[in-house]
């Protein structure tokens, strides 16, 4: 059996990936869209990075593909998309599908949330619909 672990140095070893340290200048700069995939409840218990877009994990390739009838025009733009999650696992994980599925300048995040946070990086709260 493959552990997650595995998988996921797997992912890191075909993925960009750096520290949040290394991606705080990345925020706010045009061309660039950060991706959350964390549940909606760590959302709402942790906030999230301003202007992130939120996209649940089990979303994620339904929302890339652009011929899935739940395609997101997010997906579309030909920005860089850094992703994060929590830890960072979720993040390389998706990075690497989301590379595999045609998306090009996917990185993550290594360190997640809690190593954006820990760099003093900005934190907003959930946005209301």
């Amino acid at each position: 059996m493959k552990s997650v672990k595995d998988m996921v140095a797997a992912a890191n070893s075909v993925v960009a990936h750096a520290p949040a340290t290394e991606m705080l200048d990345l925020h706010c700069q045009d061309g660039v869209t950060f991706v959350d995939l964390r549940d909606p409840r760590e959302l709402e218990r942790d906030g999230m990075i301003p202007g992130a877009f939120h996209c649940p994990r089990g979303m994620l390739e339904f929302w890339i593909d652009p011929q899935s009838p739940y395609a997101k025009p997010q997906f579309q733009t030909g920005n860089r998309f850094v992703f994060y999650c929590a830890s960072g696992w979720r993040s390389a994980l998706s990075a690497q599908i989301a590379q595999e599925m045609g998306l090009e300048n996917v990185s993550h995040i290594s360190d997640g949330f809690g190593g954006w946070k820990a760099a003093g990086g900005s934190v907003g709260e959930k946005p209301t619909k």
